[in-house]
């Protein structure tokens, strides 16, 4: 019976290594995590560790030179900022498709760096947001 008992236990170990790693893995490739790793592959480490940090990451506009932050979503998160970080102008604009959140940032993000013009006659304009910074502070 001691014999038994001592074969569970190894068992029961690589069930749960086995759960764990079958976890991490289906984890790691959602369609939400993949899109989120492409995104971070494209950030510059200085927009990567504002977006680890805050959930948005700001840009530069080519034609322009204005910075644009682009927060953690799929529309209506794109904000033109001024010199102190305050909001000035809301843009929405997105890639046809049903896309992640980090594959509509990186799209946002290229079209930005590389037409801004054209990226900005495609968008709509709203006023920035009068609400806390905590409504784009989604868990992942």
């Amino acid at each position: 019976m001691f014999a038994a008992v001592w074969l569970r236990a190894p068992a029961r170990a690589r069930l749960h290594a086995l759960r764990e790693l079958y976890r991490r893995f289906f984890g790691e490739n959602t369609p939400d995590a993949r899109g989120r790793r492409l995104l971070a592959e494209w950030l510059s480490p200085a927009q990567r560790a504002q977006f680890e940090q805050y959930r948005y990451f700001d840009v530069v506009g080519c034609d322009t030179g204005r910075i644009y932050r682009i927060h953690y979503g799929t529309a209506a998160n794109v904000h033109e900022v001024d010199g102190d970080g305050r909001a000035t102008m809301g843009w929405c604009f997105v890639p046809s498709g049903f896309l992640v959140p980090g594959d509509v940032m990186l799209a946002q993000k290229i079209a930005l760096e590389t037409d801004e013009k054209g990226a900005l006659a495609l968008a709509n304009r709203f006023p920035p947001a009068t609400h806390s910074e905590h409504f784009y502070r989604r868990p992942f």
